[in-house]
């Protein structure tokens, strides 16, 4: 599911027009995610990285380094959990991984639980038949990063997994940094406005109850859902611009330039 068109939409829409333009912008960042969404899967989702034998040899060798690169990040704790099968069988659904296919990224994965994976020679080599792009390199790493990151925080032992991972691709421990941040970033921007809405809600049902309920005396209590929901804080508006702004790696002091080419 596309959501970054809503979220760029939304963020230009209220530093412009305040919550009118939000709106705005929500509904057109819809749309494009509609048509960016039905562009990707067109040309093949990840398929588009592939252009030809001669950039890269198949998806599956790609398929093959992801999963055994995950297999080994989840071993990294100890135990490989019944969560960490799951999150990687939810990623196998999101890329449309079927029979054979499935089968050999499945394989991949128990591979790369092996102590004695080799991690580093299998990434120089994907390095090598991806010519070193760094578009597939940056798809390749920030898949690893949502898949350790889905659950929870990162772990130390997992992280330095990733920063060996992202060694070897090239990339430098500020930018999978960045990397980093900017999904957790994300996680929590959607996690707010989710509570947002939940919150919203539940006063809308509140109010109704009370209104509806032929008695004012009890209108000073709350059911526990909604103290529940009333104990945790709003996620505010600045909350939401600060981590908009972290999203898309600007700050609100950049210049305004800077931040639309961003």
């Amino acid at each position: 599911m596309q959501i970054w068109g809503k979220v760029v939409g939304t963020f230009f829409g209220f530093m412009f027009g305040r919550v009118p333009g939000a709106i705005l912008g929500l509904v057109v960042g819809h749309f494009f995610d509609v048509s960016y969404g039905k562009d990707f899967n067109s040309q093949g989702g990840f398929a588009r990285f592939f252009t030809s034998k001669s950039d890269f040899q198949s998806q599956a060798e790609f398929f093959h380094s992801l999963f055994s690169a995950l297999g080994h990040i989840c071993k990294a704790d100890g135990t490989v959990t019944n969560q960490d099968i799951q999150i990687a069988s939810a990623l196998m659904d999101d890329m449309g991984l079927e029979d054979d296919v499935r089968q050999e990224a499945q394989q991949a994965f128990r591979e790369g639980k092996d102590r004695d994976f080799p991690l580093s020679e299998m990434l120089k080599q994907f390095k090598e038949n991806t010519h070193g792009r760094r578009d597939i390199l940056r798809v390749y790493l920030e898949i690893l990063i949502k898949a350790s990151c889905t659950t929870s925080r990162l772990t130390t032992p997992k992280l330095s997994v990733l920063e060996k991972i992202a060694y070897e691709l090239g990339f430098t421990r500020k930018e999978l940094g960045l990397f980093v941040v900017a999904y957790e970033t994300e996680m929590r921007f959607r996690r707010g406005q989710a509570h947002n809405a939940n919150r919203s809600q539940q006063n809308d049902r509140e109010d109704f109850r009370q209104n509806h309920s032929g008695s004012r005396s009890n209108s000073g209590s709350k059911s526990s859902s909604g103290q529940s929901q009333q104990s945790r804080p709003a996620y505010s508006s600045q909350s939401e611009l600060d981590d908009a702004y972290k999203i898309i790696g600007v700050g609100a002091q950049d210049d305004p330039t800077h931040i639309k080419k961003t």
